[in-house]
């Protein structure tokens, strides 16, 4: 998968995990609500690692944490 679907994946699976809404992590993160919306949609190109640092202070997780799963492994990622 593409390595910015890998994110929207990571991200929509968090929020889920946490239980709070797009609308919640725009508050808590600052990233504009049509930022969210369209990195979780998928209809973006790349997402700038100031927003990723956004988002995972947001919701309270180092990127490390974030980075955590099988999506990022280097065979899953066809970029």
């Amino acid at each position: 998968m593409k390595l910015v679907k890998a994110m929207s994946k990571r991200i929509k699976e968090i929020i889920k995990q946490k239980g709070i809404t797009q609308y919640e992590l725009y508050k808590l993160s600052g990233v504009p609500q049509s930022t969210i919306s369209t990195i979780l949609k998928g209809d973006i190109k790349t997402i700038k690692f100031s927003t990723l640092y956004d988002i995972c202070a947001g919701l309270q997780m180092e990127f490390v944490e974030f980075f955590e799963t099988d999506y990022f492994k280097l065979k899953n990622i066809v970029d």
